[in-house]
């Protein structure tokens, strides 16, 4: 005679039973946490460059001033910021930039504004 019959309608075998299903549900709880980080992590991640390739990165926007009243250009983030430091260019200095129907003042583009507010007052 089998354990499943000698025990059928014991209390031995329904704990038996309710631990196995409890141990079951955690492992199945454990497997879903995993699937769910590796599905986020894979949707996150960067694409990897192949052997060779330079690493991915997001262009660069790049920005076209009006400094002495000609067109300078084009200049990143990091050269406005320059430009700004050393006075070549104020908030009321006209640029532009792809996207951007018209020239403006650098006060009024959102990136450079930004620039702006990041850099140190001057001494």
């Amino acid at each position: 005679m089998s354990d499943n019959q000698n025990n059928s309608g014991g209390f031995g075998s329904t704990a038996e039973r309710m631990m196995e299903f409890g141990i079951g549900m955690s492992m199945a709880g454990q497997m879903n946490r995993m699937m769910n980080q590796a599905m986020n992590d894979q949707m996150y991640q960067q694409p990897q460059p192949r052997q060779g390739q330079l690493p991915y990165s997001e262009p660069q926007r790049l920005y076209y001033a009006v400094i002495d009243g000609r067109q300078a250009g084009p200049f990143s983030e990091a050269e406005i910021g320059r430009l700004l430091n050393e006075k070549r260019i104020s908030r009321e200095t006209l640029i532009w930039h792809q996207g951007l129907s018209q020239w403006q003042p650098a006060q009024d583009v959102p990136e450079i504004m930004r620039v702006i507010v990041l850099s140190p007052p001057p001494l």
